[in-house]
């Protein structure tokens, strides 16, 4: 899958297969520029069978921790995310969360979430992922990656990272289906998030080449895949075929 542009025919069988295979199926995403409700209504409206709790994206994460941790945010995310912020005290902010904001990343905004973490008297700053792009429409786009480097940079603050590839994040999706991680399988077109983020936590990591996927990932120097495939659909081949 890339944003703007869903291999739906293909994607769509893939899943339907996973589904009556009987697997657990879990659907782990660093998406931050809608809400979970949108972004599953977007992907029904493709035709895909997806239940929302089964899909797992940053932000419900980021607002438990809130709470737990009575944190109360600034918020440098896109505004179609924020509805899923609705319940969290965003008054005499004593935090920073930054996502994939788009065009919100401009130098004003940027600048006050730096002036917040440089008054703050214990800065916290918390980073919706990490990745460095993503691919939309056939374009490569900046993801929230760089952002929250230029904030660490700025401020002395290390980001905690919330979504992948962070071990928090896969544990509780291990967590909601009730299995370690070796006993599943990540896949991905993310050679570090995806596939290098899964393998961190002990899981298998199998990398695609669709989506942000670029040929010199096959030899990445740091992360090497279990296994590697064209796309979704010649991966789920495969590993049903082994299953039977």
């Amino acid at each position: 899958m890339e944003r703007g542009r869903i291999h739906a025919q293909d994607t769509g069988r893939s899943i339907e297969m996973l589904y009556s295979s009987g697997l657990h199926l879990r659907f782990c995403t660093n998406e931050t520029t809608v809400t979970r409700h949108t972004l599953v209504s977007q992907l029904r409206s493709l035709g895909f069978t997806i239940d929302e709790e089964k899909v797992f994206p940053p932000i419900p994460a980021m607002c438990t921790i809130l709470k737990d941790r009575n944190l109360r945010p600034h918020l440098l995310v896109h505004p179609d995310a924020l509805p899923d912020f609705k319940d969290i005290d965003q008054s005499n902010t004593n935090c920073v969360v930054i996502g994939d904001a788009t065009h919100q990343f401009t130098y004003e905004n940027i600048n006050r979430a730096f002036q917040c973490l440089m008054n703050f008297e214990k800065p916290i700053l918390f980073s919706l992922g990490k990745g460095k792009y993503y691919q939309e429409d056939g374009e490569l786009i900046l993801d929230v990656g760089p952002f929250m480097k230029a904030l660490e940079y700025a401020t002395g603050v290390t980001a905690e990272i919330v979504g992948k590839p962070s071990l928090a994040f896969f544990n509780t999706v291990l967590n909601d289906i009730g299995i370690s991680a070796h006993e599943a399988v990540m896949v991905g077109d993310d050679i570090v998030n995806d596939v290098g983020g899964a393998q961190a936590c002990g899981l298998a990591g199998v990398l695609v080449r669709t989506g942000k996927y670029r040929k010199p990932d096959d030899n990445h120097p740091d992360v090497k895949p279990d296994a590697i495939f064209d796309n979704l659909e010649k991966f789920v081949d495969c590993l049903l075929q082994d299953k039977q």
